[in-house]
């Protein structure tokens, strides 16, 4: 399987200078490696580091050392050296992020959000607007909403928004972060199909998932998160039995 995606020597530090210059350790020298068709769970105790891991993968937050080499267009490109166009072209059509937020131009209808990214990828505004009401119907966001502002709506709604627009480009790299956080059980299992199908197409990919059922259906292996000096991944079976 292709590398998609290599963390190498990550090393990550908070300064808090409104608090007499504190520096807090965030992580330190992680190596992870994702490939196609797999989806690699970020595991580890609330302040391990997860989050601030995944928002630097998708280069929201600039690590201290190390190199973060993505799959971009057959070629293999050093996020943390990359120049901000470029990254703004990694992200429009290599990485996809889910967060926990919808953070969405006011007045902008919920068919729109989610449509938005294929249109600025090249697919047709038609063609995107048909998949985005595939999306919608999938996770259950009702015809009558689809012309209105997600701002208005309720946060398991904006989050199912959220998630159709993070799963209607097909990205090679698709970083989660707690993409069934506050869902129910019926659009839980939608979020494990669209993650399965996903890998079924050959994306590499990264996830929060707190949820264990959803972890144990999506994860080829766990990566854990911690204090120790180099993090690694193990199977998600091996780490299941280890956690029971």
């Amino acid at each position: 399987m292709t590398i998609r995606l290599h963390a190498k020597g990550l090393t990550k530090t908070f300064t808090l200078h409104t608090q007499g210059g504190i520096v807090l350790p965030v992580f330190d020298n992680i190596d992870l490696v994702v490939k196609s068709g797999e989806c690699v769970c970020l595991h580890g105790p609330s302040g391990a580091g997860k989050s601030t891991l995944l928002r630097s993968l998708y280069a929201n937050y600039k690590p201290d050392e190390g190199q973060i080499l993505v799959e971009h267009h057959g070629e293999s490109l050093d996020l943390l050296a990359a120049e901000p166009w470029e990254v703004v072209e990694i992200r429009r059509t290599t990485i996809g992020y889910v967060s926990q937020f919808l953070r969405v131009i006011p007045r902008v209808g919920a068919l729109d959000v989610v449509a938005e990214p294929a249109i600025a990828n090249g697919m047709p505004a038609e063609e995107a607007r048909a998949r985005a009401k595939t999306l919608l119907t999938r996770l259950r966001i009702p015809e009558r909403l689809w012309s209105l502002a997600p701002a208005t709506f309720s946060g398991g709604e904006q989050q199912r928004v959220n998630i159709a627009r993070g799963f209607i480009v097909d990205y090679p790299i698709l970083l989660l972060d707690e993409p069934t956080a506050s869902l129910d059980a019926a659009n839980r299992a939608t979020v494990v199909e669209l993650i399965n199908e996903a890998k079924g197409r050959g994306a590499a990919i990264v996830g929060i998932f707190h949820d264990e059922e959803v972890r144990e259906a999506v994860a080829d292996s766990l990566f854990e998160v911690g204090s120790q000096p180099t993090a690694m991944a193990v199977p998600a079976a091996a780490m299941a039995k280890a956690c029971a």
